[in-house]
């Protein structure tokens, strides 16, 4: 026959709108649970820490709860969970201000409040999150956009990756010198950066969520350098400093375009994440003033042929020369650079910051 009844003990957490009660007993029979006037009152017959018996408590809540509970029973274990009436954080879990005894906080399940805040916005704004996308209809087109994502993103890979494969091959392994990197390299520059601009209207239109002002200064700037200064002038093509725009402009693409790529199907690889978001900190820098020395040995060739320069009909006879056109533009490349740094370092560290841990 079972002797007295004994207190099993008993942990609890909280959240800002439920109480969780872990009631520690094994192999409970008929368990005898109720919840009135703000008292939950629990009896069952199980093997606890005095062995198998009759165990019993009741706790008095410190605020109104509901009267309905979710009881969850295990073989190991009693788990309790109770509604708040309203959504608050309590400063303890009884009305008493002396701590039960049998009674201890589950460390398991334990959060300050703080967290606790930081898990309710969370759950709020995936809620809101749902609510929000169960009102848009979906957009039919979504896997035509997506597999034109892909493929852009692919063919533009691919070209730059010639180009990267190309002039490392020849330079550091056949031995090639720098002032044939144009001849053999311009015409899959001049169809990879004739196809980014495709970026500027996927910005437009909204198919990328990309900004739209960092997209126009990059490829508009690059192919400023690339039709106008380079294309149009043949004593500018075999200077060395062609190599170096070349090569910068690849390297940064060998991993931005796979990034693009891999987020279309919610794919993310962790080092060509950190390489995307790291990479360029070195490589815009240099690929500016790579850009930046190509202006600067154009000016006098500009200067002397007069090309692109225009004259005015007036009695003065004022030509605007194109090198001076150079000159305002060598000032707009360092704004576009530092326009593009501010941009990348806040992506920067929207992907790679240092991200607050989740306390269980």
């Amino acid at each position: 026959m079972a002797g007295p009844s004994l207190r099993p003990h008993v942990h609890w957490a909280q959240r800002h709108r439920e109480l969780y009660l872990r009631v520690e007993l094994s192999d409970v029979q008929h368990p005898d649970i109720a919840i009135t006037d703000n008292v939950l009152r629990f009896k069952a017959q199980g093997h606890g820490a005095k062995g198998e018996n009759i165990y019993e408590f009741q706790i008095e809540f410190l605020e109104p709860v509901e009267p309905k509970f979710l009881c969850k029973v295990t073989q190991r274990q009693l788990n309790i969970t109770v509604q708040k009436k309203e959504s608050n954080w309590w400063e303890r879990l009884t009305k008493q201000e002396k701590r039960p005894l049998f009674l201890a906080p589950d460390f398991d399940r334990w959060l300050d409040e703080s967290d606790a805040e930081m898990e309710l916005k969370k759950e709020e704004e995936k809620i809101n999150k749902m609510k929000i996308e169960s009102r848009v209809p979906r957009d039919p087109f979504r896997h035509l956009k997506k597999g034109y994502l892909i493929m852009y993103n692919l063919v533009q890979f691919l070209g730059f990756s010639w180009i990267f494969v190309n002039m490392t091959v020849r330079l550091f392994i056949l031995g090639k010198s720098f002032y044939d990197t144009f001849h053999t390299i311009s015409d899959m520059m001049y169809f990879c950066q004739t196809l980014a601009l495709m970026e500027i209207m996927n910005s437009l239109i909204g198919l990328v969520r990309s900004p739209l002002i960092p997209a126009v200064v990059q490829i508009f700037g690059r192919n400023f350098i690339l039709f106008v200064v380079l294309g149009s002038l043949e004593e500018m093509q075999s200077k060395p400093v062609v190599f170096f725009v070349f090569y910068f402009w690849s390297i940064v693409e060998l991993f931005r375009y796979p990034y693009y790529m891999l987020s279309c199907i919610g794919i993310e690889w962790k080092p060509l994440t950190w390489l995307r978001y790291t990479a360029w900190i070195p490589l815009y820098p240099l690929g500016g003033l790579a850009e930046a020395v190509c202006i600067v040995q154009s000016i006098p060739i500009f200067s002397e042929t007069g090309k692109y320069s225009l004259g005015l009909p007036n009695p003065l006879n004022v030509t605007i020369q194109f090198s001076f056109v150079l000159q305002i533009y060598l000032i707009a490349l360092f704004l576009g650079v530092f326009v593009n740094f501010r941009h990348l370092y806040k992506q920067r560290k929207q992907h790679l910051g240092p991200k607050k841990r989740k306390m269980k």
